[in-house]
């Protein structure tokens, strides 16, 4: 069962990526003006990812370097390296399966069922974040586990 401590964790751990994305996707909704249906849907997915993958590796960036500054050691390669896996394993399947089908395809359709595309592009946004969200919270709580963090 879901508690509120898991709730604020989660939603801790994503707001500023989430943030960004959201507003990429936004701004690249502009996009929709110049660009096809299913073009259109495919350059906003990957704006919203490169958003919201900049702010979740430096976030845990500077959660590393942070760690490592209070132990008075510098941050390694070996220590980006484990971030790279530690992100791999949290998002590797989940962000595969969303920016290759899932998203594109709930941006691609939505705005046409809607009949406008901001509006479409927002509700395609959250389809695909609730898929998207259940998969990483799932492999978040599993490596949590594992004592992977």
């Amino acid at each position: 069962m879901l508690s509120k401590t898991q709730f604020k964790e989660w939603f801790d751990r994503y707001k500023y990526a989430e943030l960004a994305a959201t507003s990429a996707a936004l701004l690249g909704s502009q996009l929709s003006r110049i660009f096809s249906g299913l073009t259109t849907a495919y350059l906003i997915t990957f704006i919203e990812y490169f958003a919201f993958y900049s702010v979740i590796t430096g976030m845990a960036y500077w959660q590393s370097a942070k760690r490592n500054k209070a132990i008075q050691q510098k941050t390694t390669l070996k220590d980006v390296l484990l971030i790279i896996k530690n992100l791999l394993l949290e998002f590797g399947y989940p962000a595969v399966l969303d920016i290759l089908f899932i998203r594109p395809f709930c941006m691609y359709w939505l705005p046409i069922l809607t009949g406008n595309s901001l509006t479409g592009i927002m509700a395609g946004k959250v389809c695909a974040d609730v898929v998207f969200y259940f998969l990483t919270i799932v492999n978040y709580e599993w490596m949590k586990s594992k004592n992977h963090f």
